[in-house]
Order: structure tokens, then C-alpha cells, then sequence
């Protein structure tokens, strides 16, 4: 399948960079270029929790249910007239899981490193969520993904195909410390953050039961 990358250079790619550009104000190239560092962070979270037998069946029934990429076959009716509020507190309820009490310092990251302001970024990030996440259950309905090794699979594919300038990022998704958080180590290399104890597994678990 096609990665992350691929992704957002594609239609469906161009018409998401331009519906949450449209949505929020910022450039398409701004968009663009928080999407392209946000996409792998929110799939490696995912990628991390699907580790675990109980994470990979939580997220596969998420995608069995309110995920499953129909959001995909209408993006014209998802960004017709703005994107809605309930839609925004999907992604929001999504950030809040995926991210938790980190969601302030990785917008502050991912707005240091792209030139928006963390409220654009924090925008950017509620409308995309729903969006990656439905990306997520469309390729696992094609690819008749429906157990713990076929997801991981599919979401190592996903982050696979990144550009120079992100693999970095992508590298540090492998929690380099072993202390079971993915943000620590996304932050501390980014920012140069010292690493602190924690993880996301939990709060991901939460999302997806």
C-alpha cells in the first residue's frame, strides 16, 4: 500500500491539504508541511499501541465501527460549508487520547518547527485525526487486515516512504529509550527535551476499547 508520504502527494492527499487549509486559513504549504510531520507521529502511536494483543483489538474494533473510511467517499460533504463541530470533537477526543497531557508541548513542537501558530496547528491536527484514522480502516478493508500482524503490518507500511527531512522523526517512533513513550522521544529530539517516564499505551487504550 502506499505510505504517508504518497498519501498526502495524491488526490486524496491534495484534497485534505486543501479542505483543512480552506477550514483553517493557513497555506497549503504550511498545512502540508504539519501534516507531513504529524501523520507519522499519530500512526507510530498507533503502530506502538497495536503492539500489544488487547491495543491491536481495540483499535480494530474502532475501525470495525466509527472508523471504517467512508469519511474518505464524501470529502466534499466533510469540508462542504466547514468542517462541523461534531466532527472537530472527534478529533479532538482522538488528539486527547492519543496525546494527553503531551498535546500542548507536541503542538507546540510541530508549530515551532513549521512556522504556525500552536492554535492553527491545534486545528490542523483536530480535522486531520478522524481523517488519518479513516485512511487507517479504508486500507484495512482492502487489505482484509483482521488480526494483531496483519494491522502492524499495514501501519509499518504506512509510516514507510518518508522523505529525508522527516526520518528523524520517524526513527525516534521506535521509543529509542525503551521507557514505553514515543512523545518523550519525539519531543527530546526535536526540542532537545529531557525524556521523562510515561507512556501512551494506556491513554490509547482508552480511545479504542
Amino acid at each position: 500500500m502506499a505510505g504517508l508520504a504518497s498519501l498526502l502527494n495524491s488526490d486524496l492527499g491534495r484534497q485534505i491539504i486543501g479542505g483543512i487549509s480552506n477550514q483553517t486559513g493557513a497555506s497549503e504549504s504550511s498545512t502540508a508541511n504539519v501534516l507531513g510531520m504529524a501523520l507519522p507521529l499519530l500512526t507510530g502511536a498507533m503502530k506502538k499501541n497495536a503492539s500489544s494483543p488487547q491495543g491491536a483489538q481495540g483499535l480494530l474494533n474502532a475501525i470495525n465501527s466509527k472508523h471504517d473510511g467512508s469519511i474518505l467517499d464524501n470529502l466534499g460533504g466533510f469540508f462542504g460549508g466547514g468542517v462541523d463541530q461534531d466532527a472537530l470533537s472527534d478529533g479532538a477526543g482522538i488528539l486527547g487520547h492519543l496525546l494527553g497531557g503531551k498535546q500542548s508541548s507536541v503542538e507546540n513542537t510541530l508549530s515551532s518547527k513549521s512556522g504556525l501558530d500552536a492554535g492553527t496547528v491545534s486545528q490542523i491536527l483536530k480535522i486531520a485525526a478522524p481523517l488519518i484514522l479513516g485512511y487507517l480502516g479504508k486500507e484495512t478493508r482492502q487489505n482484509s487486515v483482521n488480526d494483531q500482524g496483519g494491522l502492524n503490518s499495514l501501519l509499518g507500511s504506512m509510516l514507510g516512504g518518508q522523505p529525508k527531512e522527516n526520518q528523524s522523526l520517524i526513527a525516534s517512533l521506535i521509543d529509542s529509550d525503551g521507557d514505553g513513550s514515543v512523545l518523550d522521544d519525539v519531543a527530546g529530539m526535536v526540542i532537545g527535551a529531557n525524556k521523562k517516564k510515561g507512556g501512551i499505551g494506556g491513554l490509547l487504550g482508552g480511545l479504542f476499547k
